[in-house]
């Protein structure tokens, strides 16, 4: 660059002018970034700052953002009015079945939409992809008829038995667009040494999936954990409520206190928080992966 100014000064201005023009804008996209995250992260600011609060800074306003006295009772007086240890103790239960459900059915049937060949398996596929489109409310009739002739209503029957059953559509999508990935090489070569469909899943495709099923027991933990829709209508106990339920419940008590409500808050969302900094990197490389199709 040296001898090209000595050979045209215009044109080392006009570079001169480009550079600073460039760390112009790249400041200013950062700037804007970091405005846009506050303004995304200012809810959750202010969650963790209120469990904190004392109920007087809680409900002062002008609103006090900055607790003027740490109080740690927060966190622990609400498991003195409900039994919030049991509702962690039912949701870890569904969180972990559903997690260990869905892995053990879907993956079969993945398994097969993506590597054999049987009639009518386009259709099908099709069929499930179909059941995506069909809101929660569609079925909630049938499903609580059902379920409550057979007495499994107020159990964690009706939220546990189907995950064993393939009912996740999306799973299943997922994890197909993963195998496809897979070079059918591989097959070919296991059949050749005697091995057969079960074989091939067995030794060559789960092998292969561990980016696949980080993601999947990702996905599945934050639906299973942050879960309120289908607890609330198959759970009626209080013995029986999962942390969505056992939040609600103490947010619908004759006096708030929104101190305390925070601090249960921030307790119940903190699993996942810590899930997706611990497993960003894995969660990320999955979607790439199962993004990709051949």
């Amino acid at each position: 660059m040296g001898v090209l100014a000595d050979w045209d000064p215009d044109l080392a201005r006009a570079w001169r002018s480009h550079r600073i023009g460039m760390v112009i804008w790249r400041i200013f996209v950062y700037l804007l970034l970091v405005v846009g995250g506050l303004l995304f992260m200012t809810p959750a600011l202010w969650m963790v700052s209120t469990a904190f609060k004392t109920l007087a800074d809680a409900q002062a306003f002008p609103p006090v953002f900055i607790p003027t006295t740490i109080q740690l009772s927060n966190f622990t007086e609400p498991f003195k009015e409900l039994p919030f240890a049991q509702f962690y103790r039912n949701t870890i239960i569904l969180t972990l079945g559903s997690m260990i459900g869905i892995l053990l059915s879907c993956t079969p049937v993945a398994y097969a939409f993506a590597r054999l060949n049987f009639r009518g398996r386009t259709p099908l596929f099709l069929l499930v992809l179909a059941t995506m489109m069909l809101p929660d409310q569609s079925v909630l009739i049938p499903l609580y008829i059902g379920f409550a002739r057979i007495h499994w209503t107020n159990t964690f029957l009706p939220l546990l038995v189907p995950r064993f059953f393939a009912t996740d559509a999306f799973i299943i999508f997922l994890m197909r667009q993963f195998f496809l990935t897979i070079p059918k090489d591989l097959d070919d070569a296991c059949k050749i040494d005697g091995g057969g469909p079960l074989t091939i899943l067995l030794r060559i495709i789960i092998p292969l999936c561990a980016p696949l099923f980080g993601v999947v027991l990702i996905l599945e933990f934050v639906a299973n954990w942050n879960a309120f829709f289908w607890p609330l209508v198959f759970l009626n106990t209080m013995e029986n409520y999962t942390i969505s339920l056992g939040l609600r419940l103490f947010q619908t008590r004759y006096f708030v206190q929104m101190n305390t409500l925070m601090a249960m808050s921030l307790l119940a969302s903190l699993p996942t928080i810590v899930l997706f900094f611990v497993a960003q990197r894995q969660f990320l490389k999955g979607i790439v992966l199962t993004g990709v199709n051949r």
